[in-house]
């Protein structure tokens, strides 16, 4: 799957792995086991196996027939270092992204200890950011993991942000992106909590993005904070 996206931090999606499986809050009322539900339902043939983890090895160079350079996120529908996926998998997604030199790809993932585990034995050519997935206090040793990747741009999607985050170690860390739950479900997301971040942010020289309030109608919501909207990206 590659598509255009209407992620505000991103271009374009490229899903060389599909499906994943829950392992933290963050996950409860995760937006790509529902879409993947819907399409296993109209019998969309790469989501034959649901949300169950699946490699599509048809797409894995797929980014190299896009000439226009784009900021492509990786595996939106599933992560990359999910334990299902093959080490050897990995680095063949690894070697298209070496080679697609023209595009910036952007990774995120909850298993900051299989990242950090694999990193070692992977290329790390400027176009590849790694991030991982922080959704408050409970999952922030995947920040400690990610610190010690040896990834051009780190970068974490606070997302959902589903309680504070004080005292943020940014060592290392160049992007944060911060966003509230959406769709049926969502859990609420105060503005102390965001502005928390964003102060932290300026505090430690770190880029921030506000992506969204969200909410069940996230587009009534919008993403103005403080009167304005935060789109920073990572000077590279």
């Amino acid at each position: 799957m590659a598509t255009t996206s209407s992620i505000e931090w991103t271009e374009a999606t490229w899903n060389p792995v599909t499906g994943c499986t829950k392992i933290s809050e963050g996950c409860r009322n995760c937006y790509a086991a529902t879409m993947a539900k819907r399409l296993h339902a109209m019998r969309n043939p790469r989501y034959i196996n649901g949300f169950n983890v699946t490699l599509h090895e048809d797409l894995l160079q797929l980014p190299l027939k896009w000439k226009r350079p784009r900021r492509i996120f990786v595996n939106s529908m599933s992560d990359l270092f999910h334990k299902d996926v093959p080490f050897e998998f990995i680095q063949s997604v690894f070697k298209t992204m070496e080679m697609a030199h023209w595009h910036t790809f952007q990774i995120l993932t909850k298993r900051s200890d299989r990242l950090l585990e694999l990193s070692r034995s992977l290329p790390w050519p400027q176009n590849i950011w790694q991030g991982v997935s922080v959704e408050d206090s409970r999952v922030t040793n995947r920040i400690n993991d990610l610190r010690q990747v040896p990834a051009h741009v780190r970068f974490l999607s606070i997302e959902p942000l589903i309680g504070p985050l004080n005292n943020l170690d940014l060592d290392g860390i160049h992007w944060v992106i911060v966003g509230g739950e959406s769709g049926h479900g969502a859990r609420p997301m105060r503005e102390e909590w965001v502005t928390g971040i964003r102060d932290q942010c300026l505090q430690q020289h770190v880029a921030f993005f506000f992506k969204q309030w969200g909410g069940v109608q996230k587009h009534r919501t919008g993403r103005v904070l403080d009167g304005r909207t935060w789109d920073e990206f990572p000077q590279i």
